[in-house]
């Protein structure tokens, strides 16, 4: 009866520590949503249901302009940040001891310590001097963006996958290896399937890193090159508009869509392998009762 009592107490308290931390963390994005169908300008003062905001969301050009560019980045930086990311591990993880390794690692995980404020002024700093010899860095357009969310993606990119790279069992390279598989046919067969799960994860992270940039991008960022962040806070200091509440339970309802449609994968890939395990264990059972029979 004690023991009852006390795992229902500490039950109960696993429940309300979790319904705490599930209001602190999504009510604001609730409240947020809920008044982005308010009809009145006013983003605190309910009215009356609307969608007008929604409306004026998909005819506003310059925040259906500022999506564009800001995905583009996105994806490119993603990309690119993914490749430098395996390259940089498998230097580290494959590649024995060599002269500079400190400073290697230290050169490739240097974005993820410093500043965004310090990074984003040596970027600047760099693009200006860079546009006295080449002129595409003088207008500090795309291209500089996309740099500059390179070089501190690819620093969180390199520690996923890096971290996936350690725990590959070598054997299974040599053993490929000794079978005529040349390098590179090791390594898209037998190396780059077996991380891809961290290949994905460091390219969600990157792409999401850059879509969320505000800091760095301001100082790289020219005139015609306004990303979704940098328009959002304008925005926000001339007063906040209906348009944002919109556009952020947009954002929310996309990520949320692509969160369930992941969830729903996982869990038909995990009851697939359960399912082929039973096959495989009863089959084996079967073996066994014909060998013993």
């Amino acid at each position: 009866m004690f023991h009852f009592k006390k795992d229902t107490k500490s039950l109960l308290a696993r429940v309300i520590i979790l319904t705490l931390t599930l209001i602190f963390l999504y009510l604001p994005i609730m409240t947020l949503v809920v008044y982005s169908f308010n009809a009145s300008k006013m983003v605190t003062v309910w009215t009356e249901f609307s969608l007008k905001w929604y409306n004026a969301l998909f005819h506003n050009s310059a925040i259906i302009t500022a999506v564009g560019i800001s995905l583009l980045l996105a994806f490119l930086s993603a990309i690119a940040s993914v490749i430098i990311g395996t390259l940089a591990a498998f230097v580290m993880v494959r590649i024995r001891k060599f002269s500079g390794e400190s400073a290697f690692l230290l050169f490739m995980t240097a974005p993820m310590i410093l500043p965004e404020v310090i990074s984003g002024l040596a970027l600047l700093l760099l693009f200006v001097t860079l546009g006295d010899l080449i002129p595409v860095f003088s207008d500090r357009g795309l291209i500089t963006i996309w740099i500059a969310h390179v070089t501190f993606c690819s620093a969180y990119a390199t520690v996923v996958i890096r971290s996936r790279f350690v725990e590959l069992d070598i054997s299974i390279e040599e053993a490929a290896k000794d079978l005529g598989a040349g390098p590179m046919k090791v390594f898209f067969v037998i190396i780059l399937p077996a991380i891809m799960p961290a290949e994905v994860a460091a390219f969600l992270l990157s792409f999401t890193m850059s879509m969320d940039d505000l800091v760095i991008t301001s100082f790289v960022a020219g005139p015609n090159s306004t990303t979704l962040p940098m328009l959002i806070f304008s925005s926000v200091r001339r007063g906040l508009s209906p348009e944002i509440n919109a556009l952020a339970s947009v954002i929310v309802l996309v990520v949320s869509l692509f969160a369930f449609v992941s969830w729903i994968l996982t869990v038909r890939k995990q009851k697939r392998k359960a399912r082929n395990a039973a096959l495989v264990a009863a089959a084996r059972r079967r073996e066994a009762a014909i060998h013993i029979s």
